[in-house]
C-alpha cells in the first residue's frame, strides 16, 4: 500500500494535472495568487482520490483474507460480488465498500441488480441454495442493517460478520501503524521535491514575465477546443 502511494508523484508533468478534468475558474474565484498554491491543490486532490481507491482496495483484500482463514471463504468470480463463503447452510455473497455512503440510489440499484445476477447464476448449480446477500462497510455504522433484499453491515458488525470476532475492527488499527512514520517521512521528501518541480514547471509555461498567473494562458490550456501546442486534425 505504501508503495503505491507514491504513484501520483511519478507524473513528470504539472500540465498532467491541468488537464479539462480541472476547474481553473475555482483558483481564479478562491483569489489564489500563486503557482505553489494551485500545484499543491491539484497534486492534494489527487493524492488524496488515489489514497482511497488503495486504501479501499487494501481493505477489501484484509477482509477476504481474514475470511478465508476463518470461514474458507474465497474471492468470487461473479460480477459484483467481492467474497462468498459458506456458514451454517447458507451461502454468503458479499460486496464490499470502504464506508457506508459510497453510491447514489443508481449504484445501489446497479448493486442489488449485481446480487440479483449472482443468486440465479449460484443455483443453476443448486437450486436449494440458501444465499444471503451483503453489503459489507470497511468502517462507518448503521444501525438499520436489514434492506429487505440484502444486510448492511458497517465497521465492527461487518468485521465480526467476516471473522466472528466483535474486537477485531479495532485490532486490526495498530498493524496500520507498522512503519508508517518512516514511510511518510519518505513521501513527504518525495512530495516537497515534485511540488518544487511542478510549481517550476507551471511558473515557466503559466506565468508572465511579472511572475503573475496567466489566467487566460490557463484557462486556453485547459478548455479552448484546440489544445494549445497541438495541430488540429485535418479530416
Amino acid at each position: 500500500m505504501h508503495v503505491t502511494r507514491y504513484n501520483p508523484l511519478k507524473l513528470q508533468d504539472p500540465t498532467e494535472f491541468c488537464d479539462n478534468r480541472k476547474n481553473p475558474y475555482l483558483f481564479k474565484a478562491k483569489y489564489v495568487l500563486t503557482a505553489e498554491q494551485i500545484i499543491r491543490g491539484l497534486v492534494d486532490a489527487h493524492i488524496s482520490s488515489n489514497e482511497e481507491t488503495i486504501f479501499g482496495d487494501w481493505l477489501e483484500g484484509l477482509a477476504i483474507f481474514i475470511n478465508q482463514k476463518v470461514y474458507g471463504g474465497w474471492k468470487s468470480g461473479i460480477q459484483g460480488i467481492d467474497l462468498e463463503f459458506d456458514s451454517d447452510g447458507i451461502r454468503y455473497i458479499v460486496n464490499i465498500k470502504s464506508g457506508p455512503n459510497w453510491g447514489n440510489s443508481s449504484q445501489i440499484s446497479k448493486m442489488k441488480a449485481d446480487f440479483k445476477t449472482a443468486q440465479r447464476t449460484l443455483r443453476t448449480s443448486n437450486s436449494k441454495l440458501s444465499i444471503v446477500c451483503v453489503n459489507g462497510c470497511c468502517y462507518g455504522r448503521d444501525n438499520n442493517p436489514d434492506k429487505g433484499d440484502y444486510f448492511k453491515y458497517c465497521g465492527q458488525r461487518f468485521w465480526e460478520f467476516i471473522s466472528g470476532n466483535a474486537n477485531l475492527y479495532t485490532e486490526i488499527i495498530e498493524p496500520l501503524g507498522h512503519k508508517a512514520k518512516e514511510r511518510n517521512d519518505d513521501f513527504l521528501k518525495a512530495y516537497s521535491k515534485r511540488i518544487n518541480k511542478f510549481t517550476l514547471e507551471f511558473g515557466k509555461q503559466f506565468c508572465d514575465s511579472s511572475g503573475a498567473i496567466n489566467w487566460e494562458s490557463l484557462v486556453k490550456f485547459n478548455s479552448s477546443v484546440d489544445v494549445p501546442g497541438k495541430t488540429k486534425k485535418k479530416t
